[in-house]
């Protein structure tokens, strides 16, 4: 039996189709996407509350998978510490055939059952850590064989996947599966399949980030300031909370080093000058 992600296009003649067409055909194939992501909210939500009470007690969320799977964890993970200015040891990602396999396909690294807990190993991994494997087919080795060894240790796992019944959502404490039906090259699930998983990706991680306290209001008031585009913005952030010019603001940013710093800096000066009233 082929897989949902296996099932041929509904579309047929690619090669005869016009740009117009194939863009439009693409397009329409896309629009479904997030109705597929929006019937496994409940499951989602369940994984980040998880998540939260272990990450809270210093816990870690593993990302693990293989090809478009792996690079999208991988991204993901990558992104969280300078847009929360979190550590980069918080969200981890790993790929099958180790960082070389970002780039570039490394030959049968994927189908490993054992690789995969050899690499969480590497750091440690325990009880008080989250791993979420993610494999659009649902059939992976190198992440079936991670999440099995890290739930017969313990460690809360989940996967995200577009297969229902697949293996993987057999091996996994918290499944979700968002069925986005066949590819529009058929089996190519890095379309329909690996928008998916990125859009659950990004809600997993902006949903924990602003439960942890690195969002104010709808601000990221702990970000990187990494080049001069963040600086501008986190001026612009301060101005917005503060009412101070663009000058000050941007003065004040670059000597106290985050958006955070500054509004609690400016908090604190504006409760001493209160007391102060009061005295």
């Amino acid at each position: 039996m082929a897989f949902i992600t296996e099932h041929p296009s509904h579309f047929n003649h690619l090669d005869e189709m016009s740009v117009r067409e194939i863009l439009i055909n693409i397009n329409k194939e896309d629009e479904t996407v997030h109705l597929a992501v929006r019937k496994v909210i409940p499951q989602i939500e369940k994984l980040i509350t998880e998540i939260l009470k272990r990450m809270k007690e210093g816990g870690r969320l593993f990302y693990i998978g293989a090809g478009t799977s792996g690079r999208l964890g991988i991204l993901d993970a990558s992104e969280v510490p300078p847009t929360f200015g979190m550590p980069d040891n918080v969200v981890i990602g790993l790929i099958a055939g180790g960082d070389s396999a970002i780039r570039k396909a490394v030959e049968s690294a994927e189908d490993d059952f054992t690789q995969a807990w050899k690499d969480l190993k590497t750091y440690d991994i325990n009880k008080q850590d989250t791993l979420v494997g993610i494999a659009a087919s649902g059939r992976t080795p190198y992440v079936i064989g991670g999440v099995r060894e890290a739930r017969k240790h313990g460690i809360l796992t989940a996967c995200i996947t577009c297969n229902p019944d697949s293996n993987l959502e057999n091996e996994v404490d918290i499944p979700i599966v968002a069925v986005v039906g066949p590819e529009f090259i058929t089996g190519s699930t890095r379309l329909k399949a690996g928008t998916a998983q990125k859009l659950i990706l990004n809600m997993i991680t902006t949903s924990t980030m602003i439960k942890m306290g690195r969002v104010k209001g709808n601000k990221m008031v702990d970000m990187q300031l990494t080049n001069q585009k963040l600086i501008n913005r986190g001026s612009r952030i301060i101005m917005d909370e503060l009412g101070l010019d663009y000058d000050t603001a941007r003065k004040e940013l670059l000597r106290l080093g985050s958006v955070r710093k500054v509004l609690e800096d400016y908090t604190k000066k504006f409760d001493k000058g209160k007391n102060k009233r009061r005295d």
